[in-house]
């Protein structure tokens, strides 16, 4: 079997006990017990993010439905939960299930970025989880992919990284390292910007990077709490660029969110932003960016991931949860994710029409860096906003 390596907040209380039982679950053991593989016709999908996530998961549903190869056999609901919309989040309901013990419930396949399967999975351990059978899923043979944490259990469905985004006629040679992004902050200050870590991705992933690139390579896919003492020189470097950040009014901005760098960009305030690969060149193919906004990778790379699906084994459904999980790998799936949102494919592009999307082809996901540090986001936020968003 090939390698798989991935990288919770437990709610607990009578109050998500009863939000719980809500959602389907049970906490007896009845017939369709956690990890059933006779489960019916009907999978239940659960998933997160921005509504643009939403939209591509509807149009995938509706693909598996009516049109791939386990139409009529299995059918999938999609229940989805919108990013930043409640206290009661995705991992939150996963953990508070398995710690109560609940069984047959409607859990059947779900969606998990980096940093929320390593956190439920240091709640709940890997065990909670379907160890994964390829030959459950014959797609998954053209998957070279492979995670950071909780290896064997979840499978890698589609890549996305961040990079650097750039007016191409403003900056006819992007910076190439991080030495060289440094050295054309001072010549273009006020020219550069990334949203502040703790609303959106590529800010966190900037912010982040820059810091664990003075620290050792293991420690960036873990959650082990000692690291945050090798913090300081990052974040050093984090307050010495600061100057040289988009300004406004005469203060020094962090944009909200990483459509405000985006923004910003497209407008012509700065040249140069983190941003998310799949969400610059989305926006480009739509129209809605400029044709000159073109992307490129620093040396050492900013950070990107792999979305994965799991099977808790508290689901009713594990074989409909394969079937699902076998579709995402396919060609027809892995187009959809391309066209509706410049996803990176884990298969090979030759099998995909990627016309308009050349970019995205050119983003090899074997040499993805990938960032997985659990819980410590939330420390490495915090300290950004104390010590980074307070400069004046």
């Amino acid at each position: 079997m090939k390698m798989r390596r991935i990288g919770a907040a437990l709610l607990a209380g009578a109050m998500m006990m009863t939000a719980l039982a809500g959602c389907g679950g049970s906490s007896g053991g009845e017939a369709g017990s956690g990890g059933s593989s006779s489960g019916g016709k009907t999978v239940t999908l659960w998933a997160t993010g921005s509504d643009n996530v939403r939209t591509v998961y509807e149009a995938l549903v509706e693909d598996f439905n009516n049109n791939s190869d386990y139409a009529g056999e299995y059918e999938v609901e999609l229940q989805f939960m919108l990013s930043g919309t409640g206290t009661q989040t995705l991992t939150d309901m996963l953990a508070a299930a398995a710690k109560a013990g609940q069984t047959d419930t409607n859990y059947d396949i779900v969606d998990l970025g980096g940093d929320d399967l390593s956190k439920i999975v240091s709640q709940i351990g890997e065990e909670s989880f379907v160890k994964l059978d390829d030959s459950k899923m014959p797609n998954a043979e053209g998957v070279d992919a492979e995670s950071s944490v909780a290896a064997d259990y979840a499978q890698p469905y589609r890549g996305t990284t961040v990079v650097l985004a750039y007016d191409s006629e403003k900056v006819a040679n992007p910076p190439a390292t991080w030495d060289e992004l440094v050295a054309w902050m001072q010549a273009n200050p006020g020219r550069f910007a990334y949203n502040t870590p703790g609303t959106g991705g590529a800010g966190d992933s900037f912010a982040r990077t820059a810091v664990y690139n003075f620290m050792d390579e293991e420690a960036i896919t873990s959650d082990d709490a000692a690291w945050e003492e090798d913090w300081d020189e990052g974040f050093q470097y984090l307050a010495d660029i600061h100057q040289y950040m988009y300004s406004s009014g005469g203060s020094i901005v962090y944009p909200n969110k990483n459509q405000g760098t985006l923004d910003l960009l497209n407008q012509g305030e700065i040249d140069m932003c983190p941003n998310w690969a799949d969400m610059v060149l989305s926006q480009r193919a739509a129209g809605t960016l400029k044709d000159t906004i073109k992307i490129s990778q620093l040396d050492p790379a900013l950070t990107g991931s792999f979305q994965s699906l799991v099977i808790p084994t508290f689901g009713s459904n594990e074989d409909g949860a394969y079937a699902f999980m076998d579709y995402m790998l396919s060609a027809s799936a892995q187009e959809i994710m391309v066209k509706e949102m410049a996803a990176i494919p884990l298969i090979d592009t030759s099998t995909i029409d990627m016309t308009g999307f050349e970019d995205v082809e050119n983003l090899d996901v074997n040499n993805f860096r990938i960032m997985s540090i659990g819980d410590l986001s939330t420390d490495f936020n915090e300290r950004w906003d104390n010590e980074i968003g307070t400069i004046g």
